[in-house]
């Protein structure tokens, strides 16, 4: 984990006296999407499915059907940028559906007036993935305009896996039209002194980074580990191995593009080790892609350790999910909490928000005490989220991302 920016203490964002235009609205969530693949899908269809949900109802995956005065209705989409020739030009509820996406349909979307644009491609499309998306003719979109255009409050990135450049360039769009930034994919941007930095002089919010799922393999993982070091038991070795059958596991075929995975979901786990257990002792990734198993996901973990009287004790489990609807409340909440952060005029990283619902956050503490600091930052009792100097906070890894 990269060391924190010298402007700010322990994680605590500092406001800024940046202006920014009042012309959003405080009762709805204008959403920008980066790439309509899966993720996205379930997304859109999320809002819709729970449009009419009751406040007080307990909603799997979501922390509060109204948060922070935002129901899940308010968040509406402004904007949606592809370069798949099968989604661009088409409004967005019918690009959720189209090209190679292949996550379960769980609600009818309605025409949502929103036409995908075309988006920059850089290092987006890779090896494997150009084999089978043909890229929209004509030149990229102005991003920019668009956003502000169409009063975006809050951008949601969803680029493939190893698309550093492609995620950076972004950053500058979003940056330049003064939309907050909810980073779903392990491109490290609100854990990097430099970026994080940049978000905070322009004195705007940003949530990253790499989404964490409801009930995923890595957040499954990390509570194992802590459960491990909770109930003294000494752990030796362990692995995660992850195999899926839709595009984004076809993407990270290509190794080389996995190098931002690779430590984001290694550290989310090591964060909760009191004791290094050697690189060669822990294992952590994509492992291959089987095109039968679709949107779904299968992770197999193995965690092997000793007890009293240096006795082992092994743990191991295989988890199914259906890979994107698993995530889609998290960013649901994310994309909420980030507008507070703008109603709040608060730059730079949320430290608990980006902590709960994110692998690599700026600052790493244990699940129970990121939801307890996410808590207070929508209470508005914490600035954004930052925990005192009492709390305890888990080790960081010493990796950090290349710019």
């Amino acid at each position: 984990m990269a060391a924190k920016n010298g402007s700010r203490h322990n994680g605590r964002v500092a406001r800024t006296t940046t202006v920014r235009s009042d012309t959003r609205s405080r009762r709805k969530v204008r959403v920008a999407i980066l790439g309509v693949g899966n993720c996205a899908s379930s997304l859109v269809q999320g809002i819709e499915y729970y449009r009419n949900a009751k406040p007080g109802t307990s909603i799997p995956g979501l922390m509060h059907v109204d948060l922070g005065g935002y129901h899940i209705r308010d968040i509406e989409f402004s904007a949606a940028f592809d370069i798949d020739k099968d989604k661009v030009g088409k409004d967005l509820a019918e690009a959720i559906f189209s090209g190679h996406n292949n996550t379960v349909k769980f609600a009818e979307v309605p025409h949502l007036g929103v036409r995908v644009e075309r988006g920059m491609t850089h290092d987006g499309l890779g090896k494997y993935l150009s084999e089978i998306i043909t890229k929209a003719p004509g030149p990229t979109a102005d991003i920019v305009g668009i956003l502000k255009a169409t009063k975006t409050d809050v951008v949601v990135n969803y680029l493939p896996v190893g698309s550093e450049e492609a995620v950076k360039w972004y950053a500058e769009q979003v940056l330049d039209a003064g939309c907050a930034f909810v980073n779903c994919m392990p491109v490290f941007l609100a854990r990097e002194p430099y970026w994080r930095g940049r978000f905070e002089k322009r004195g705007i919010p940003i949530i990253g980074d790499d989404i964490k799922s409801q009930v995923g393999a890595t957040i499954v993982h990390r509570i194992l580990t802590r459960l491990f070091e909770d109930r003294g038991v000494k752990l030796e070795r362990t692995y995660q191995l992850n195999f899926g059958g839709n595009t984004d596991f076809l993407n990270m075929l290509e190794r080389e593009r996995l190098v931002s995975k690779k430590i984001s979901k290694t550290n989310s786990v090591k964060s909760q080790m009191k004791t290094d257990i050697g690189a060669d002792n822990i294992h952590i990734g994509p492992s291959d892609y089987v095109p039968w198993l679709g949107d779904r996901k299968w992770a197999y973990i193995r965690l092997e350790g000793r007890s009293f009287g240096d006795v082992p004790l092994n743990v191991e489990l295989k988890l199914e999910v259906w890979d994107s609807p698993n995530s889609a409340g998290v960013v649901i909440d994310a994309i909420r909490c980030c507008k507070l952060g703008l109603d709040r005029k608060l730059g730079g990283a949320l430290d608990g928000p980006s902590s709960y619902f994110m692998k690599s956050p700026p600052t790493q503490y244990t699940d129970g005490v990121a939801h307890q600091l996410t808590e207070a930052f929508i209470a508005g009792t914490a600035a954004n989220g930052h925990a005192g100097a009492d709390v305890e906070r888990v080790p960081v890894a010493e990796e950090t991302a290349r710019r």
